[in-house]
């Protein structure tokens, strides 16, 4: 059995032109062309050479027909700037999340998506309306990972070789997925993840995001959602010092610098003061990183608790990855690196707080 389809998707997953895998299989481009489009079907014998190639078990061009995530239905920040070789391997590392989640969802009982959409309010009534249905009042949001998955959004980390893409997110079918950057500051991925959220709340089958309004929409929405209105006055941050900003953002899990685009946005922040502060945190390195940070980086606790689970039920990481028909690095890459750390004893367990989720198994 040979899936054409599943050929495109590996293929562009590794970031391999026609004439790049050719080299690296054996095989001519005039075949590859034939076996993508489906008019030839390629032996045993070729399969493997190809799947080899590709770095693929067998049996993953042989599998069903693989979701086709489409460009325009997917959240890129700046899609203009990226190359055709990033966008389709990201695009393609999206499509094989999702199949990771189908193969948990046929065993588990995952939390229900719960994200309403309000595309035609203000990114910050938005967040407002979405924090009051969620309960979250004027405090700081909770670990977001944790309150996306259990809101029902699928969340996955981008492999190593997609990290230049900040984080994206798509709705299919009628299922939120996000992806986050696992590079960044626990500060700068709570916002990535604030703001793919906003990208699921405001720009959904009505809108199709993209384009430096929705990216604002969605900053606007991440700033308010992290940082509400109602709790920032509260602390009596008028005219704040560079020190009490560096104090305040660690209350809020914000980066020092959208903690004072928020203040400034609130009219807390004179022009000059705005500006003066901006670029006194920039000589401190924090335009672009958070020097001082102590905050660990956010992971999947609900993909821990799956994995933990399936350990109960005698199936290891290895045993989920032969399912999958994926190698066990790459389904690695997906979830956070949960695999070493914390599921198969090679190190560590996470000292993260684990989520108040409910996983009945369907086996």
């Amino acid at each position: 059995m040979f899936t054409p389809e599943r050929l495109v998707l590996a293929r562009k997953r590794r970031r391999m032109t026609l004439a790049a895998l050719s080299r690296e299989s054996g095989v001519s481009s005039q075949s590859l062309t034939a076996y993508e489009n489906g008019r030839k079907v390629p032996t045993p014998e070729t399969l493997s050479l190809i799947a080899a190639a590709l770095r693929f078990p067998d049996g993953f061009l042989a599998g069903p027909l693989p979701v086709d995530l489409q460009q325009d239905a997917v959240s890129f920040r700046a899609p203009s700037k990226m190359g055709a070789a990033e966008r389709d391997s990201s695009l393609a590392a999206g499509a094989l999340a999702t199949e990771i989640n189908r193969w948990v969802e046929e065993r588990f009982k995952l939390p229900r998506p719960d994200v309403p959409t309000y595309p035609h309010l203000p990114a910050e009534q938005a967040a407002e309306q979405l924090r009051a249905r969620w309960g979250l009042g004027e405090a700081p949001a909770p670990n977001m990972v944790r309150l996306l998955e259990a809101h029902g959004v699928r969340v996955f980390s981008l492999p190593r070789d997609c990290l230049n893409v900040d984080a994206f997110a798509t709705t299919h079918p009628g299922t939120p997925f996000v992806f986050l950057n696992t590079r960044k500051s626990g500060e700068r991925g709570r916002f990535d993840a604030a703001h793919e959220l906003g990208h699921l709340v405001l720009h959904c089958e009505h809108r199709i995001p993209g384009g430096r309004e929705t990216e604002n929409e969605a900053n606007d929405f991440a700033s308010a959602f992290l940082m509400p209105r109602a709790g920032i006055l509260a602390q009596q941050l008028n005219d704040a010092s560079v020190e009490r900003i560096l104090s305040a953002k660690r209350k809020w899990g914000v980066s020092a610098m959208a903690l004072t685009y928020r203040l400034h946005r609130l009219s807390l922040l004179s022009d000059w003061r705005y500006t003066q502060t901006a670029k006194h945190l920039t000589r401190m390195g924090y335009r672009t990183a958070e020097p001082d940070s102590t905050m660990i980086r956010e992971s999947s606790q609900l993909l821990a608790k799956v994995f933990d689970a399936l350990r109960t039920q005698g199936l290891s990481p290895t045993d989920v990855a032969d399912h999958l028909n994926m190698p066990l690095d790459d389904l690695n890459e997906y979830i956070f690196g949960l695999v070493p750390v914390g599921l198969d004893g090679a190190g560590q367990r996470t000292t993260a707080a684990r989520p108040d989720l409910q996983l009945v198994s369907n086996t």
